[in-house]
């Protein structure tokens, strides 16, 4: 935005400081804000969105067995299951070639039958990974927690135990177990002889909705020759655990299904075995995902409220939202693509209000200071200036140049006859001459006005405007004599009525020119006006004070005269040399009387080179021709008759 007044260098370092000032603001508030619960659960379910766009797609390491409603159907029996049954299973599974097996099952305490246990015990093996649980404890002396390891006989055929527990995060599993010896890192050492060192907060990257891994009944997997000819188990891991649709009773053990990144669009939980399985592969092809540091978020923040906050240093609606929209995308894109890319999550939650903060404060501060700079205008120009123009600069202030410009003006000058003589007759009632003043100005700023022209300042009984700044107007000369035109009748106007009231009457003198000035903010850092400066201005004085001895009411000069053209009925009146000027210059004068009369105007023009030979009929008729101007043509006879004395 165009300034009043130009920019120094502190009014950047006070911006650059009140923008650094906002952004540390904006991300202090964030920060509190992060501490809240609300909060958490916006990061957490835009990490659900983000994670679930675009998955990777590994290729799938395991087959899930799922202990469901048609099993439970199939055998008739109600849970548990007698341990003979999973030692069936095993056998089956490891005769169908898979390449490990992992029951997520525990079993911790002897069954009803020692039978059974044994044979299960006799089909364990190094290929065989048990779930291991935890358990609290809690007595008078201690309160913690105990691992539930399987029994000791299952352990002897070589099995492994690892740890089954899921941590939850807002009652969904999203990270990965930290412990060594969770259930899907010890399958992938004993069963695939690898190892993945993921961070302690790493983050489960899931690969689609429940069921995204090949799934099948536990009874036809007992059977699988009959029920799945195609053998799916064949160099597979196998997991083994509760895929109910339709939980059971969760104290019965047999509820084993967790809400995960996929629950908030509405595709159901995943059973445990499944997220089992995603854990090893998440290991095994390192998709795991990493949080970023704190700090980093805080910087990436900073830096887009400080950024924001320089390209909103200009306050406009339509701009600010865009910036805003910009940088919310930029911010998205960047999360998402260190997601896909680098394996690391950084929440856009915190860099996303530092935004809004930012763009909040910045535009709130930039609607302050614009209705500052826009009452500025008002105070600058609206007693100077028509109302629709102050509107337009209020609307685009960027029409104001920054310090002076240098620009071709039409300058009016306009005084008042004798006002000294009224001044002394008057001085002793200063309210009534200072009310005779405003009688008389006020008409006269109207006609300025109405031209859409610019009151650059009132001298006393003196008025200086000019046309063509601070708005461009191309018809700057044409205006500027029009409303000279419209002084003159108003000054008529107020006369009659300072006759009905027994005043004597007034007389103005306008001077016109139109050439190169310096416009801008003129005077000191403490008071300053928008004015005009130059030779130009100079000339225009000059030429209201040549209006006295010519004995016209408007004189002006050649170039403007030139710009108005025939759009007016100018008539050229004498070339005089004026103070100040070494060069002659042939100045116009009005005839608005032969507005609609061309051919008495053409024949008015003719007379110019006659009239200085000093003819006095040729006088006479100019004067017939133009009775507005019939003082002037005296006033030249006069001139003639003593020059040839």
């Amino acid at each position: 935005m165009g300034d009043l007044i130009a920019k120094r260098p502190d009014t950047d370092r006070a911006s650059w400081r009140q923008t650094l000032g906002l952004a540390v603001g904006a991300i202090i508030l964030a920060s509190l804000l992060s501490l809240t619960t609300q909060w958490r659960q916006l990061e957490l379910r835009s990490f659900d969105l983000a994670s679930t766009i675009a998955p990777p797609n590994p290729e799938l390491s395991s087959v899930v067995v799922a202990i469901d409603e048609p099993s439970f159907a199939e055998y008739q029996r109600q849970w548990p299951w007698p341990r003979d049954l999973h030692a069936r299973l095993v056998e089956q599974l490891r005769a169908a070639g898979a390449r490990g097996i992992v029951l997520d099952l525990v079993f911790a305490e002897p069954s009803a039958d020692p039978s059974a246990d044994a044979i299960l015990a006799h089909a364990m093996g190094p290929d065989v990974v048990l779930a291991a649980d935890v358990t609290k404890v809690s007595d008078q002396n201690v309160e913690g927690t105990q691992r539930v390891l399987p029994l000791p006989a299952l352990l002897e055929g070589g099995a492994h135990a690892g740890l089954a527990k899921l941590p939850l995060v807002d009652g969904s599993a999203r990270r990965i177990p930290p412990e060594p010896d969770a259930l899907a890192k010890v399958a992938l050492q004993a069963l695939m002889q690898q190892s993945a060192a993921a961070p302690s907060d790493a983050l489960i990257q899931y690969f689609g909705a429940r069921r995204t891994y090949p799934t099948v009944s536990y009874y036809q997997a007992s059977d699988w020759k009959i029920y799945l000819p195609n053998n799916p188990f064949k160099g597979k891991l196998v997991f083994v655990g509760f895929g109910q649709d339709i939980q059971a009773d969760v104290a019965a053990g047999s509820a084993d299904a967790f809400p995960t990144t996929y629950t908030i669009r509405g595709r159901g939980w995943t059973f445990g075995a499944e997220i089992h399985a995603t854990i090893l592969d998440n290991l095994r092809n390192g998709l795991w995902i990493e949080p970023a540091p704190v700090p980093l978020t805080v910087l990436l923040g900073l830096l887009i409220a400080i950024t924001i906050g320089y390209l909103l240093r200009r306050f406009h609606p339509w701009w600010s939202a865009l910036c805003a929209a910009v940088g919310l995308a930029v911010i998205l894109l960047f999360s998402f693509t260190l997601l896909q890319f680098g394996r690391v999550w950084l929440p856009p939650v915190l860099p996303v209000t530092a935004l809004v903060l930012m763009s909040v404060g910045r535009t709130g501060l930039g609607y302050i200071e614009e209705r500052a700079r826009r009452q500025q205008i008002v105070t600058m120009f609206g007693h100077y200036l028509a109302p629709e123009m102050v509107e337009r600069l209020q609307s685009n202030p960027d029409l104001l140049k920054l310090g002076g410009e240098v620009k071709e003006l039409t300058i009016l000058f306009c005084d008042v006859r004798g006002f000294t003589t009224i001044s002394e007759r008057m001085q002793a009632d200063p309210e009534r001459l200072t009310h005779l003043v405003n009688r008389i100005l006020t008409p006269l700023s109207t006609c300025v006005l109405a031209e859409k022209g610019a009151i650059d300042k009132y001298i006393g009984d003196c008025i200086m405007a000019f046309w063509n700044a601070p708005l461009d107007e191309p018809e700057h000369a044409l205006k500027g004599a029009r409303a000279a035109l419209a002084m003159i009748e108003a000054i008529a106007a107020l006369n009659r009525a300072l006759a009905a009231e027994g005043l004597p009457g007034i007389a103005i003198g306008i001077g016109l020119n139109t050439g190169r000035c310096v416009v801008g903010n003129m005077g000191s850092d403490q008071r300053f006006d928008y004015s005009a400066l130059g030779d130009s201005v100079n000339l225009a004085s000059r030429l209201e004070s040549a209006s006295k001895e010519l004995g016209v009411s408007i004189v002006i000069g050649p170039e403007t005269a030139r710009q108005i053209g025939d759009r007016l009925p100018l008539v050229p009146l004498e070339t005089i040399r004026v103070k100040g000027k070494q060069e002659a210059i042939t100045v116009h004068g009005i005839a608005p009387e032969l507005a609609d009369k061309p051919e008495a105007l053409q024949e008015l023009r003719s007379l110019y080179e006659k009239l200085g030979a000093g003819d006095e009929t040729v006088i006479e008729r100019a004067a017939n021709i133009a009775p507005s101007l019939a003082k002037y043509y005296a006033e030249l006879q006069g001139r003639r008759k003593l020059a040839t004395g």
